[in-house]
């Protein structure tokens, strides 16, 4: 089974669990976008499109942003086979777009429910979205949510490096899958926060 990480804006930098995970697991493939400081949705989204359309049955792992741009593929490409994604720490394009402007195409936030099962981690403490907000878009698309306490945005400038906590829940959206082990997927090898783009 294959993982796709889907970063937020500026992508994620090395020391970012997403990029960790691209490293130490096995058959993980990182979702690259042309332009990673002015995201386009129209764009962003084909270009995941394609990726999972190559990689049928991936499980989807996006953070900030790209939990919103995975988001917006399901309300418009609900027959895409995904087994599942993990989605941590979304960030609103709604109450950021005065701040971050240039994320202003991914709002209005998607409100259909998901086909495919999901887990959505938030924090207390996100400067990017309000808890509250995080638990009710986990009602609104059908997923599991989990509250990670006072973490911020749950990236490299809130303390997570290899975040192993996520790599629970990461385990716990592929157990939902039929035959699928712990060894299909998180084979380990070895061992980018969102910023102001333009804040006004």
């Amino acid at each position: 089974m294959t993982i796709l990480i889907v970063p937020g804006l500026h992508g994620s930098e090395p020391e970012h669990w997403q990029s960790r995970w691209e490293v130490d697991l096995d058959n993980v493939e990182r979702v690259r976008q042309d332009n990673w400081e002015e995201p386009n949705l129209e764009i962003w989204l084909r270009t995941l499109l394609h990726y999972v359309e190559r990689r049928p049955g991936a499980i989807l792992v996006g953070h900030s942003l790209g939990t919103i741009l995975i988001a917006h593929l399901a309300s418009h490409y609900s027959d895409l086979d995904i087994a599942g994604a993990l989605l941590v720490a979304p960030a609103d394009p709604e109450l950021l777009q005065t701040r971050i402007p240039c994320i202003a195409s991914f709002a209005p936030l998607p409100a259909s429910p998901f086909q495919f099962p999901a887990t959505l981690v938030a924090s207390r403490t996100d400067p990017y979205m309000a808890q509250a907000q995080a638990r009710s878009l986990a009602k609104i698309w059908g997923a599991t949510f989990v509250d990670a306490g006072d973490v911020g945005h749950i990236n490299v400038a809130s303390g997570h490096g290899s975040w192993p906590e996520g790599l629970t829940w990461l385990k716990e959206v592929a157990r939902r899958q039929p035959n699928v082990g712990h060894s299909d997927f998180v084979a380990e090898r070895g061992g980018g926060g969102m910023g102001l783009c333009r804040a006004r």
